[in-house]
Parts: structure tokens; C-alpha cells; sequence
């Protein structure tokens, strides 16, 4: 990982150095997570609530993949403010690569718990209620996901994080898993399809699962940071901020 790149010392009579282009792309990746983690909490406990109130499970997973996205979230957070403060890179690097796998494995988990669930829901006949809040919270969280997931792109590109992409990708998973939760309880509510919301919910486990193996290896390919076709490239309107220095 290149060194970190700070700012100018203070001049001589104490001056405060003018903040550069990457200092602007810090504080903006910082707000983006500040939103994804604040955002993962509420969206945890509303979908936990409708969860126990209808018997879904796809609202079960959703709702506990969602605080396992908050810490996935922090770690980044930690990482983004060590920067700022020009903490030492290997400590920052080893700390955060533990903390990753521990979040692999927590996903992985809950990949599994979500699979058992929703094949014991299946094998059962459980019929879970409509839940006009969890579609709400379906419908709010895509159209935010989708957006996040791309601003998030375009800031890895331009800072040349590989863990910042790794987060878009992330965040990207957490777009598909609203699509498959809206269907799933859509279904249900609208034709009264019972088995949706469960098989939805083995449908998130793949997407669960992607999570986990990409946080396990701790980076994003090259196309995960660019996004399709490099649309996560420099933005012309940040000016020169996307030849900042690199960091991993």
C-alpha cells in the first residue's frame, strides 16, 4: 500500500495548511459511510420489527445482515479517519484486515442461519402476513442502496481504494437483497404466494455469501472499484481530485 499522502505542514506562524483535493475525498467517502451506517441501524431494527410482526424470514435476514453491514461500515470509518490523521499505514492495514474476516464470518453465518430458516419455513408451510412496512422499507432502501453503491464507486476511483470499492460492492449487494425482498413479500402480499418470502430469502443467501467471501479477501477487483464500463471514473466537475495520491 503507497504511502499516505497528508497535507502541507503548518507554516511558520502556525498557519493551517490549505486542505488538498484528497482531503475533499476523504471527508465525502466519510459522509457516505456516516449515511450506510446510520442508515443499516434503522433499517435493522424496522426490519426486525416487521420481521417478528408478519413471520418472514426474508425480513429476519435483511434486518441481521443490516447491523452486519454497520460494523462493515465502521471498520471503513475507522480506516478513512486513520488516514486523515496519518496513523501508521501498517497498524491501520492489519487491524482493518482482522476486522474484515471477522465480518466474513459473521456473514457467513448468517448466510447459513437465513438458508436453515427459510428451508425449515418451506418444509413447514409457515405462511408469513403481508407487511406493508417492510415493502415500504424494500422500496426506501433500494432506491438508496443504488445510489450509494455508485457514489461510493466514483470516490474509491478517484482515492484508488481498493477497500473503499470493496465497500461499493457491498452496498451494491445490499441493492440486490432489497430487489429479491421486495419481490419476496410483494409476492406475498399481492397474490398471496406464501412460499415467496422464503424462497427470496435463499435467495439472498447467495448474495449474503458474495459479501462474505469479499470481505474475507479484503479488496475489490480492479472492475469492482471502475464499476461497469468505468463509470466509477473521475468525475470531471471534481477537477483535479483524481490525481491524488493512491492509497490501498
Amino acid at each position: 500500500m503507497p504511502p499516505v499522502t497528508v497535507g502541507p505542514p503548518a507554516g511558520a506562524g502556525g498557519a493551517t495548511p490549505r486542505p488538498t483535493p484528497r482531503d475533499a475525498l476523504l471527508r465525502r467517502a466519510l459522509r457516505l459511510e456516516y449515511l450506510t451506517v446510520g442508515w443499516n441501524v434503522v433499517e435493522g431494527i424496522v426490519a426486525l420489527a416487521a420481521a417478528a410482526a408478519a413471520g418472514s424470514v426474508a425480513l429476519l435476514g435483511f434486518g441481521i445482515d443490516s447491523f452486519v453491514e454497520s460494523a462493515s461500515g465502521l471498520i471503513l470509518v475507522w480506516r478513512l479517519r486513520a488516514e486523515r490523521r496519518a496513523e501508521d499505514e501498517a497498524r491501520v492495514e492489519h487491524v482493518e484486515r482482522r476486522s474484515q474476516r471477522l465480518v466474513a464470518l459473521s456473514l457467513v453465518l448468517l448466510a447459513a442461519y437465513v438458508a436453515f430458516e427459510a428451508t425449515t419455513s418451506l418444509a413447514a408451510g409457515e405462511r408469513p402476513e403481508a407487511s406493508p412496512v417492510g415493502l415500504a422499507l424494500a422500496v426506501a432502501s433500494l432506491v438508496l442502496m443504488w445510489w450509494l453503491a455508485r457514489a461510493k464507486r466514483r470516490v474509491a476511483a478517484q482515492l484508488g481504494s481498493r477497500a473503499m470499492g470493496a465497500d461499493a460492492f457491498q452496498t451494491e449487494a445490499c441493492f440486490w437483497l432489497s430487489v429479491f425482498l421486495l419481490v419476496g413479500i410483494g409476492a406475498n402480499a399481492a397474490f398471496g404466494l406464501w412460499w415467496a418470502d422464503a424462497v427470496a430469502a435463499l435467495g439472498m443467501t447467495f448474495f449474503i455469501a458474495r459479501e462474505a467471501l469479499e470481505a474475507w479477501r479484503g479488496e475489490a477487483d480492479e472492475d469492482d472499484v471502475q464499476g461497469p464500463g468505468g463509470e466509477g471514473g473521475e468525475d470531471p466537475s471534481e477537477g483535479t481530485a483524481g490525481e491524488a495520491a493512491r492509497t490501498a
